[in-house]
């Protein structure tokens, strides 16, 4: 409750920033001093040339992870249901979820060494069948899926938790009669299993939408480079950027105020259809 509250709740106040001109010059008086100028920064933002392209590629990178992570952690808790041997289950389960606890930067740092063109393992692959070495961070064409990659690979383990923990609570005469019927196991898995969990996946999948609009800050940060701007420059490196380099305060903080409002309409429509279709909400 400390936690978001201090660091959820109490920085709300700052949201009025975005409805000022404020001079990072001039103190914190200036945030009740300074003059309103009502949705003039929003406006700047909605007219400005990289509105689009943030825009495109936050939702696309977003997109692409929940397209291809969702799932994955889903079928890997479904393979890891059927495995019988407790000693393999545990062993696989420690090394997927394993990447979850490394920090942002280390796996940035491996994806780099792995990717370099001078002593990368990928490169040196290329390089063995008579290629020419390719600088995949700065290409475009490869770095959305260098991007998704990673993300699956880290996250993929920890996603399974939830949908394990959830399959414990089926009940196993369920299994047994499937079994009387001569159901085979894929069968067992599409109509008991699945069925069994699908409010927590209905939950997991509003939370994922709701988060749409937040495409890995910190990753993008460290991989990204001029080059690759075009296709990875999102909503949050754009705000760091404008905040944080060019001190543009007021209209920083009307982006992150807008983008906000969307990822509020997203998991709102998120929960709404998900009612509608007689599936579980978060309320």
């Amino acid at each position: 409750m400390l936690y978001f509250i201090i660091f959820d709740y109490i920085p709300m106040f700052g949201v009025i920033i975005a409805f000022k001109d404020i001079s990072p010059f001039e103190g914190v008086s200036a945030i009740f001093t300074s003059e309103w100028v009502g949705f003039k920064h929003f406006i700047r933002f909605w007219n400005s040339y990289y509105f689009w392209n943030v825009m495109r590629n936050t939702l696309l990178i977003s997109g692409y992870k929940l397209l291809f992570g969702f799932p994955a952690a889903l079928l890997l808790a479904l393979l890891l249901n059927e495995v019988k041997h407790t000693g393999f289950k545990r062993i696989v389960q420690t090394i997927s979820y394993l990447p979850h606890f490394i920090s942002t930067v280390v796996v940035a740092g491996l994806v780099m060494m792995v990717l370099s063109t001078d002593s990368g393992m990928i490169n040196a692959i290329v390089v063995a069948f008579g290629g020419e070495p390719v600088h995949f961070l700065g290409d475009p064409a490869y770095f959305r899926s260098i991007l998704v990659l990673s993300h699956v690979w880290q996250t993929v383990g920890w996603g399974t938790i939830l949908y394990l923990a959830a399959m414990t609570g089926i009940d196993p005469g369920l299994y047994e009669a499937a079994k009387i019927d001569g159901a085979s196991r894929l069968r067992q898995a599409w109509h008991i299993t699945l069925p069994g969990i699908t409010p927590v996946i209905a939950i997991l999948l509003i939370l994922s939408i709701g988060g749409l609009l937040n495409a890995g800050f910190e990753k993008v940060l460290l991989l990204y480079s001029p080059s690759v701007y075009s296709v990875a420059d999102i909503i949050d490196t754009y705000v760091y950027r404008e905040g944080l380099n060019k001190l543009n305060y007021s209209f920083a903080t009307a982006v992150g105020v807008f983008k906000n409002i969307l990822a509020m309409i997203l998991i709102l429509g998120a929960n709404y259809v998900a009612k509608k279709m007689n599936q579980t909400g978060i309320w």
